[in-house]
């Protein structure tokens, strides 16, 4: 087997592994009185969901076949829920993909996004961002300075300080070569510790929030939330930091950043990179195999951690976003001419390959901090996930043609190295139809990249449309962000989704 296949395998069995924590019924939400067990109208609500969708009797079961990359059969996915299993629906089914003057549209409402638009949250609240738009700072086309808010980093900055050792020790090994090299991107040098910083100011955010109590209704997408073990039953940003639910949030951000990581050392064995964040790759600096067993050891390590969450729910929203990682890798692999050239096509592959990591682990927050599911909090949580997600790609794709690889610290144009067009690419396309032949056979000519290139670079239009669509996403995380009450941590949050889009590495 070649290592290429090696480390598809091996990622599609980490997600076998982690998938496979025995389920049972969620718990319920046992801060609020109102909040039943699971009862025979809940089950059959389940049951029926899934007959539905199995028989393509629903509009959304439909447009999910048409839509997601096959990794498990129908078949087989019907076969490993129960009654008491929740079913998730891809984010980019629960929120906008794309502006309306592209051709998006606002999903219908379902489990999921139901309490997309509340304003539950901020009635009588006072909020002096109530009406933020990013187009009115500085760098964004605007004369205010984003400087008024929260610095994000800062923020968490002592928190995240023991982060490298902790999570080194985390993954520490008898096996001194493994260990080297699952410890090697997590190095205090490397970066900013993005997801980390997310989560734990996602946490405090949903702190700031009273839970909601969801009525008599039990259906399983009100279920999921955390017994939340505090004074007064429930999480205050009075007694918050150092309890047991900041502990586990906590734990979720080194999660998310060892399933990251995972996936980065996969992907440069797939891709044959030689340098990642500015340092050689794991398999440069080893093998092929010690990076492959180096990424699955670390799933392996990420799966034991997050049982230990002890959140059936969470364990299973985390275990899909990591069959989401696996399925955007197989969509970029076997995604056909047609969808090469499709917007829509390129951002759901982003958000597989990078917003479902993100948004799942928002939501998730939100559910450990002792909130139900369907609530407005963790809707919002993946909402905002979602579109940074999304925002934080295009950008990356924008900066892929224009930033030098000593300021990104990873060989420029790599994505057309591998055959793949992102946004800058798609919107040339659309105004040079004869880069529309070399996108669907991915370069693979002579000379197709560099064509490409002259097209892209003699575009008036086409990175200005990227940008806009990064500004796009980013303003949908900001309005998600503001259904939440005011609190340092949310308008730190607000702040990082403008650092997003307005940096330069």
């Amino acid at each position: 087997m070649s290592s290429k296949n090696v480390a598809v395998a091996s990622a599609i069995a980490s997600v076998a592994l982690l998938s496979s924590t025995p389920s049972r019924a969620f718990a319920p939400r046992h801060s609020l009185a109102t909040a039943p067990h699971s009862s025979p109208s809940q089950s059959l609500l389940r049951v029926n969901y899934l007959k539905n969708e199995n028989e393509g009797g629903s509009s959304v079961a439909r447009e999910l076949a048409s839509s997601q990359p096959v990794v498990v059969s129908a078949e087989a996915e019907a076969l490993s829920h129960s009654k008491t299993t929740m079913k998730l629906i891809p984010s980019f089914n629960l929120f906008q993909l794309l502006p309306e003057e592209e051709g998006g549209h606002v999903p219908s409402s379902m489990a999921g996004n139901e309490l997309r638009d509340s304003d539950l949250l901020k009635v009588g609240v006072p909020d002096t961002m109530w009406d933020m738009k990013l187009t009115d700072y500085k760098g964004l086309g605007g004369d205010e300075k984003i400087e008024t808010l929260p610095d994000p980093f800062k923020m968490v900055e002592k928190e995240l300080e023991p982060f490298s050792d902790s999570i080194k020790e985390l993954v520490s090994t008898d096996q001194p070569i493994l260990s080297m090299a699952a410890k090697h991107f997590f190095e205090k040098r490397h970066g900013k510790r993005f997801r980390p910083t997310i989560i734990q100011l996602m946490s405090k955010a949903v702190a700031a929030c009273e839970p909601e109590s969801m009525g008599g209704d039990d259906r399983w997408d009100h279920a999921g939330a955390s017994k939340v073990d505090v004074e007064g039953g429930v999480v205050t940003t009075k007694n918050h930091k150092g309890s047991d639910v900041w502990r586990k949030q906590a734990q979720l951000g080194q999660i998310v950043e060892m399933i990251h990581v995972a996936s980065l050392i996969h992907d440069d064995v797939l891709d044959e990179a030689d340098t990642r964040r500015g340092g050689e790759a794991v398999h440069k600096l080893y093998s092929n195999k010690v990076a492959v067993l180096a990424g699955d050891y670390l799933l392996a390590r990420a799966s034991v951690l997050l049982a230990r969450l002890e959140n059936t729910a969470v364990v299973q929203i985390m275990a899909t976003a990591l069959e989401s990682l696996v399925a955007g890798e197989i969509m970029q692999l076997k995604s056909s001419p047609e969808e090469l050239l499709q917007m829509q096509s390129y951002l759901r592959k982003s958000y597989y390959k990078t917003a479902s990591l993100i948004c799942y682990a928002c939501r998730s927050t939100a559910l450990l901090g002792g909130h139900a599911y369907g609530s407005t909090v963790a809707t919002a949580c993946e909402e905002f996930g979602f579109h940074m997600g999304l925002a934080f790609q295009i950008q990356d794709d924008i900066l892929d043609f224009t930033a030098a690889a000593d300021i990104m610290g990873k060989p420029t144009l790599a994505d057309m190295s591998l055959g793949l067009s992102t946004a800058p690419i798609l919107y040339a396309a659309q105004e040079f139809p004869h880069l529309q032949p070399l996108v669907k056979r991915r370069f693979k000519e002579k000379g197709d990249k560099q064509t490409a290139l002259e097209a892209l670079y003699r575009s008036k239009t086409a990175m200005d449309k990227a940008r806009r669509l990064a500004k796009f996403h980013a303003q949908k995380a900001v309005d998600s962000l503001l259904r939440l009450p005011q609190s340092e941590a949310r308008d730190a949050l607000l702040r990082l989704t403008y650092v997003v889009i307005t940096r330069k590495k």
